[in-house]
């Protein structure tokens, strides 16, 4: 449907998109021209800009008398309503017999919008960091859910259930369960307050020892080397996992083994007519052509030249 805001409106006037997934005609009086229908369409629908539309489309004109919103998101009128008399005496009775169980019911937590969001449960040495921008790591994380996609909307939560921030999905679940480093999820939006936990970050031997130097004067008040650094000084943080592979894996040398040639003899035997005659030609002699005799031949030969004698 394309729409264009009216005149007093917060938004820029501007032609615009919006969807509508369905209409129902609920109720229709021909003596009052009054009619009530039911739409499901997308966030940022004018549904007072759809009345007067509809009035056009029919040729006599309408606009809209009454809205009334029944569902926002998974939020409808059924589930968790209440009316503002609901929410004053619900703080009359915090206050004065300090039970909170009627504010409960009738204030509901920011987590009950995300229940149907894939959650990431984060250590809570990195809540601080998270809210504070930095991107969730992965060894920041705790647990996580089945089924998460790359590109997929999570919620990041705390031991607790607290929700931290809204994020987009950097690995599946898979790739989560196999790797040990890496980016799981880029912030979307920051939903906890920064400092509702402690600042963890910066406590490691590195960070440590480079705050010792600030204080010395060895290095300046942003960290960089001066004047007065000591030479073996190294900015770089030291990868300590290099060196156990390098020595779980042993050097392995390899000793050629020599091949033993058989050099093969070959007898003659010159008494003995019938081995040369049945002597088979190797591999190496080539291409060799032999002609057996046998005595039976030579026998009828000998006849034929006697009688032409």
């Amino acid at each position: 449907m394309f729409q264009r805001p009216p005149l007093i409106s917060a938004v820029k006037r501007q032609l615009r998109i919006r969807t509508v997934y369905d209409v129902n005609m609920l109720e229709y009086d021909a003596n009052k021209s009054l009619g009530i229908f039911w739409v499901s369409c997308e966030a940022g629908t004018y549904i007072r800009t759809m009345c007067v539309h509809l009035g056009l489309f029919l040729g006599v004109g309408g606009h809209m008398k009454e809205l009334r919103r029944v569902r926002s998101g998974i939020q409808s009128e059924k589930d968790g309503m209440a009316t503002m008399h609901d929410v004053l005496d619900a703080q009359w009775m915090y206050d004065n017999q300090k039970n909170d169980s009627y504010l409960r019911c009738c204030i509901r937590p920011l987590e009950a919008l995300l229940v149907g969001h894939k959650r990431i449960i984060i250590k809570d040495s990195a809540v601080n960091a998270v809210c504070h921008g930095a991107q969730l790591l992965l060894p920041g994380v705790l647990r996580y859910e089945d089924n998460i996609e790359i590109d997929q909307e999570i919620v990041i939560v705390t031991t607790k259930g607290e929700a931290v921030a809204l994020a987009i999905a950097q690995m599946t679940t898979a790739v989560m369960s196999t790797c040990d480093h890496g980016i799981c999820a880029k912030l979307k939006r920051v939903i906890m307050e920064r400092g509702t936990y402690p600042k963890q970050w910066g406590l490691g031997p590195k960070a440590s020892n480079k705050k010792k130097l600030i204080q010395q004067g060895l290095l300046n008040k942003f960290g960089k080397p001066n004047e007065m650094t000591p030479k073996n000084w190294n900015p770089k943080i030291d990868d300590y996992n290099a060196g156990k592979v390098a020595a779980d894996v042993a050097p392995t040398t390899v000793t050629p083994v020599k091949e033993k040639t058989k050099k093969r003899k070959r007898t003659k035997d010159s008494s003995s007519s019938d081995s040369d005659s049945k002597r088979t030609p190797n591999k190496s002699d080539g291409n060799v052509k032999m002609e057996v005799t046998t005595p039976a031949g030579d026998a009828s030969q000998e006849k034929k030249k006697k009688k032409k004698k």
